[in-house]
């Protein structure tokens, strides 16, 4: 489950209308031809005019609200450029962008259930995940890491044995965290936050001696703290890589080809860096934080060689 830049999305488009314009005898025969070889996905946003996306509304920089209250971030960004993709390919320039708020419990069901046609927040691509629903190429990777007060000296989840440890539910950090647990009998007992925010709560309160997270949300949950952000520290041993994507309904090559090729574009170009410049070393819109995050030597990888593979050591 791996492509590479540039003979996979691109020329897969064109030969599947090549393919239909070689089979239409007709102009009715070449219209139902046209539209079968768009897939469910595009053939239903053509018919209603639509397309739905999904975001997350806390999830700094990949997708958050503004100060207008209109999502925004580094994945909004890359699902804003496919829905312009979407309009020309369809030539629906009056295309109605429809915005779903999901959180880490309901973002994957809305994608399964047909609801969301693209999920853009922060959502890593594994191979379980994959039985359901399909995903892009990758677009980001993050480590998972531990968040602990400044004043203890925690690196593995073995040094929090017998303890509270918080994470957030519906994500691959309390997955991890539970089957760690387990493995190792450490006794830990785990607590669940509805979202990140509330997960860092946990361990500000007290309740919890640590937070698992994915390291680039630990910082953007930091950079948010002020000088308060001093009174932390984030683990210098990784827990798991993940390899973040957009969700996409399964069973619709076509349209995650158009996906794919809309990224892989970027990556090619290399506007994918001024993108992620945007985002990650500069002070975000409407916030004017600055997460002072230099692109990551895994991430370079995958501009250089795009894949959509849900194996981490792939990013190793």
């Amino acid at each position: 489950m791996q492509t590479s830049w540039p003979n996979f999305a691109g020329w897969t488009m064109k030969r599947l209308l090549r393919a239909s314009a070689t089979a239409c005898a007709g102009l009715a025969l070449c219209f139902g031809t046209a539209q079968a070889a768009d897939g469910p996905t595009l053939t239903r946003v053509r018919d209603t005019g639509v397309i739905v996306i999904g975001y997350r509304p806390a999830s700094l920089p990949f997708s958050y609200l503004d100060a207008q209250l209109r999502p925004t971030g580094y994945t909004v960004e890359l699902c804003d450029r496919v829905v312009a993709a979407v309009r020309e390919k369809l030539q629906l320039p009056d295309l109605e962008v429809r915005r779903v708020e999901v959180a880490s419990a309901t973002r994957m069901p809305l994608v399964i259930n047909g609801t969301l046609d693209m999920e853009c927040g922060i959502t890593t691509h594994t191979a379980e995940r994959a039985r359901s629903q399909a995903f892009s190429l990758t677009i980001f990777v993050a480590e998972s890491r531990l968040l602990t007060r400044t004043a203890r000296r925690v690196q593995r989840l073995s040094d929090l044995r017998g303890q509270l440890v918080a994470s957030t539910i519906g994500t691959t950090s309390i997955q991890h965290l539970a089957k760690v647990n387990d493995e190792q009998a450490l006794g830990i007992r785990i607590l669940g936050g509805l979202d990140d925010p509330e997960g860092f709560q946990l361990l500000r309160s007290g309740r919890a001696a640590a937070f698992l997270m994915d390291d680039v949300l630990l910082r953007a949950l930091l950079a948010q703290q002020g000088p308060g952000a001093d009174d932390y520290r984030i683990s210098d041993t990784a827990m798991t890589v993940e390899p973040y994507a957009i969700g996409l309904r399964k069973g619709d090559p076509q349209f995650k080809a158009l996906v794919d090729e809309v990224l892989a574009g970027l990556y090619h170009s290399g506007e994918i860096h001024a993108i992620y410049r945007r985002w990650f070393e500069s002070p975000l819109p409407s916030q004017g934080l600055n997460l002072k995050l230099p692109m990551s030597a895994a991430f370079r990888r995958v501009i250089a060689n795009p894949t959509d593979s849900p194996d981490p050591e792939r990013y190793r």
